[in-house]
């Protein structure tokens, strides 16, 4: 039976950002990593979303350029739900937010409080739009969703039941895909050593491991900023970001202090010098974890090229030797994104679990 839940019992307060996780004042975050991992194995059936408190520590510890805050729903002594709210500072529009509350706790009123909340503390901020995810398992059963874009479908969970009767549009679906990093690796090789010869000697195939040498730091603020601009986003309204090279050794110091090994793939444009195109692997200090592809971009300009391609095999490639017993790669590709899907599918991505882009527009 479902009861709405007393409000009086409920209190939601920000969260704590400790200095060390071992500090007496770390278990709430503590508490909010591990709540996030529930959910995510929840809504998938999968562990490859996994974070661990060491990895996410230094996102909301450094506020230079995005700023992560976290509000805690408790009952007496117990957390019962969280909302993390989270904002670029130098792109002025939107807002993220990620509900988690599990599902014994769903349907006595505290998604309902948490996203009231988190929604006053947007309107605050004086942000115009608010984005949201859902996530979802590859077994797509009961009612399902199509987004504003035609591409792909979820089905209605709670979750989205929520946000579509809050005022949120589904605007995209994402897939999840998953590749074995222990299979034969002819295949890539083959697809890389094709790739090289029809792109001719105009490209360049460059690599390296976070930190980024200084001579790559500007041409890969260049090409990481065109990810607002250059990948599908369907209907949702993003900023255009501004990067440089002080932003990406910001960005390089998050991905370590957090105990992570980021391996880049690039393609430089040998008669101009930037950046085509550049993918990204990462894995925290477990070598045995699951590899988490980042950004994937080839440039407009400098499509046709195969340079996705290029990129792609050249750091599967180089990844098998950084971590050997990392059983495989999660990657996340808008639906109406064939091209990238196209080389994923030719490569051997599989489809594992689902993801909804969710947008409100305040008014």
């Amino acid at each position: 039976m479902t009861t709405t839940h007393p409000a009086a019992t409920l209190q939601i307060s920000e969260m704590t950002v400790p200095d060390r996780l071992d500090a007496e004042d770390a278990a709430d975050f503590h508490a909010s990593v591990a709540l996030n991992n529930a959910i995510c194995l929840n809504d998938t059936g999968l562990a490859d979303l996994e974070s661990t408190a060491e990895e996410l520590l230094p996102y909301w510890q450094d506020r230079t350029d995005t700023v992560r805050r976290t509000l805690l729903a408790r009952e007496g002594d117990v957390i019962v739900g969280a909302v993390t709210l989270y904002h670029a500072v130098a792109e002025p529009t939107s807002a993220e937010i990620d509900l988690m509350v599990l599902p014994e706790n769903w349907g006595r009123g505290i998604e309902q409080a948490l996203l009231a909340r988190v929604e006053e503390e947007v309107r605050r901020l004086g942000r115009t739009v608010i984005q949201s995810w859902t996530l979802h398992r590859a077994d797509r059963t009961g009612t399902m969703l199509t987004p504003a874009t035609g591409w792909g479908q979820i089905p209605q969970s709670p979750l989205a039941t929520l946000l579509l009767s809050s005022g949120y549009a589904l605007e995209q679906v994402e897939r999840t895909s998953a590749f074995d990093l222990h299979a034969d690796p002819a295949p890539i090789e083959h697809a890389l050593d094709a790739a090289l010869s029809a792109a001719g000697d105009e490209y360049r195939l460059v690599e390296w491991t976070l930190p980024t040498p200084p001579e790559f730091r500007e041409g890969y603020a260049w090409a990481l900023s065109r990810m607002s601009t250059d990948a599908p986003s369907g209907g949702l309204e993003v900023d255009e970001e501004t990067w440089d090279a002080e932003r990406i050794a910001r960005r390089d110091a998050r991905f370590i202090d957090g105990g992570q090994t980021v391996s880049v793939a690039a393609v430089e444009h040998v008669p101009t010098g930037s950046l085509a195109a550049f993918n990204e692997l990462a894995i925290g200090a477990d070598p045995r974890g699951v590899t988490r592809q980042y950004c994937t971009l080839v440039l407009k300009e400098h499509r046709g090229h195969r340079l996705g391609i290029i990129v792609k095999c050249a750091n599967i490639l180089r990844w098998r030797r950084i971590a050997p017993l990392s059983p495989r790669i999660s990657t996340f590709n808008a639906e109406e994104n064939r091209p990238m899907l196209d080389i994923n599918e030719a490569l051997g991505f599989v489809p594992v679990s689902y993801a909804g882009a969710w947008q409100k527009r305040l008014g």
